[in-house]
């Protein structure tokens, strides 16, 4: 039996400038933070002739071309697995569509246990860049690259996204006190909206190829705002960071209507008068999780939001990454 996992996300600073159609002409720099929540990939080797694969659905097929899940098949085929027989399942601690990078974490922990079946020695930096092929190449979903490579490195990070399609991380410089406040006064909040980031991303994208002026500034002065994001957080002043996050969150709904509804906008407004400092939503936008960072009233910031009818997902800052956890 293999089991391998990868983090979830959330986005810090910087998000959106991770798409190719960006980064591409003006490169693109993000900071990020993975967290302690998880999606597993588990992989059982049968003596029957055919792949069990179990998702959301049920597949029982004999080739790999048959199987259903594009990402299942393409990265069978990446990793040249394609008579293999073997029964794959994935499970995750917080559902898909919910703005945390679960296809980013899904792809890497199912690269992880399919090269660990094989017994090929990958470092995750070489995992992230199969993922991105996988979803983006291959796929041709307009996605970017920050899910990926946080789910397999791990840690509170920094990347930049090169014109020529390479990417550098390094770990953001910031101290273990402030790592701990941030822990503890980032709270997160599911609004019970579930989306498909590549269709709130995908006007993003058409618009950058078209050389739209608005997205383009928005997305230079995103990028602004991830760098600034950086130094807030690595010079300890975290209420500079929770401005940020409100400053990132303004200019997120701007990019598209389907950024935002009418609910979210209210649950927003509702948790900037009730003790949050600055807040966005996570991941693409259209749903998933609210995120604020609060101070002295954040037991008052949660009664109002759990009133509200929003869950409170508790959690600390996953330094990991993608990892075997037993095979």
């Amino acid at each position: 039996m293999i089991i391998a996992r990868s983090p979830l996300r959330i986005s810090l600073g910087g998000g959106g400038t991770d798409l190719p159609s960006y980064y591409e002409r003006f490169g693109g720099f993000l900071i990020t933070a993975a967290i302690d929540k998880y999606v597993y990939i588990t992989l059982h080797e049968t003596f029957i002739p055919e792949l069990i694969i179990k998702y959301s659905k049920l597949e029982r097929v004999s080739k790999v071309e048959d199987i259903e899940h594009p990402i299942i098949r393409e990265a069978l085929k990446l990793v040249g697995l394609e008579a293999a027989y073997f029964e794959l399942t994935s499970m995750a601690d917080i559902p898909a569509g919910t703005g945390l990078g679960s296809s980013g974490s899904f792809t890497t922990a199912l690269l992880r246990a399919l090269h660990a079946y094989k017994k090929n020695l990958v470092p995750n930096t070489d995992i992230a860049a199969q993922a991105c092929d996988i979803e983006i190449n291959r796929l041709k979903e307009p996605v970017g690259k920050q899910d990926q490579y946080i789910a397999a490195l791990g840690g509170i990070t920094c990347f930049n996204f090169n014109k020529d399609g390479s990417v550098e991380a390094w770990p953001a410089k910031v101290s273990e006190e402030t790592r701990y406040t941030l822990e503890d006064n980032l709270v997160i909040f599911f609004t019970g909206y579930s989306r498909s980031a590549g269709t709130i991303l995908k006007d993003q994208n058409e618009k950058s190829k078209q050389d739209d002026q608005a997205m383009l500034e928005n997305l230079h002065h995103t990028k602004e705002i991830g760098y600034a994001s950086q130094r807030a957080l690595e010079s300890g002043n975290l209420r500079d960071f929770a401005g940020l996050m409100d400053q990132h969150w303004q200019r997120k709904k701007a990019r598209s209507g389907g950024m935002s509804n009418p609910k979210i906008n209210e649950w927003y407004d509702l948790a900037m008068a009730n003790g949050a400092i600055g807040g966005k939503l996570i991941g693409a936008g259209g749903g998933g999780f609210l995120m604020f960072y609060a101070e002295e009233d954040k037991s008052k910031l949660r009664h109002v939001m759990r009133q509200a009818g929003l869950k409170e997902v508790r959690f600390r800052f996953d330094f990991e990454g993608t990892k075997l956890v037993t095979s």
